[in-house]
C-alpha cells in the first residue's frame, strides 16, 4: 500500500514539474518574440509645422503641430524617400483643408481620426505599410494677436 501512495505522489510531482517547466518555456518564448517585435520598431519625431488658419479672408493664427511616428525598421530601410516629408505634407494638407477643425477650440478636435487618417494616407502614398502609428507630440493654436506681442 505504501508503494502505491509513493508512486502516486511521484507521478503527481513529475506531472506538476513538467507542467511548470513547459509554462516557463512558453512564457520565455513569448517574451522573446515580443521583444523582437519591439526591437524592429523605429520611433522618430518630426519637426513642428505651422498651419495657417484662415477665416473671413485673413490669417487668424496658426495651428502648431508636431508628430512622432513608428515604423518597421526593415520597411524603413527599403524607403527611398524620407517618411517624415510625406507625413508632414499629409498633416499640413489635412489640417489646412479640414472644415471640422475649429482652431479656437482645439479640445473638440478628433485627434484619433487625424492620426489614423495620416497613417493611411502616408502608407498609400508610399505604396507600402511604412508607418505603423502616428502620435501627437504637440497640437496648439496661436492667434495672430499673440504672435505680434
Amino acid at each position: 500500500m505504501a508503494r502505491l501512495v509513493i508512486s502516486c505522489l511521484w507521478i503527481c510531482a513529475v506531472t506538476l514539474l513538467s507542467a511548470y517547466t513547459m509554462i516557463n518555456v512558453k512564457m520565455h518564448h513569448a517574451e522573446a518574440a515580443a521583444q523582437a517585435a519591439i526591437d524592429k520598431t523605429d520611433y522618430e519625431k518630426t519637426r513642428p509645422i505651422n498651419v495657417p488658419m484662415i477665416a473671413n479672408g485673413a490669417v487668424q493664427g496658426y495651428v502648431i503641430a508636431q508628430f512622432a511616428y513608428t515604423s518597421n525598421t526593415d520597411n524603413k530601410k527599403q524607403a527611398t524617400v524620407p517618411i517624415e516629408a510625406f507625413l508632414l505634407d499629409e498633416a499640413f494638407k489635412t489640417l489646412y483643408a479640414d472644415d471640422k477643425l475649429d482652431f479656437r477650440h482645439l479640445e473638440k478636435y478628433d485627434i484619433a481620426t487625424l492620426t489614423k487618417n495620416l497613417v493611411d494616407k502616408v502608407n498609400v502614398r508610399l505604396n507600402s505599410p511604412m508607418v505603423k502609428d502616428v502620435l501627437v507630440e504637440e497640437f496648439n493654436y496661436i492667434s495672430k494677436e499673440d504672435i505680434s506681442r
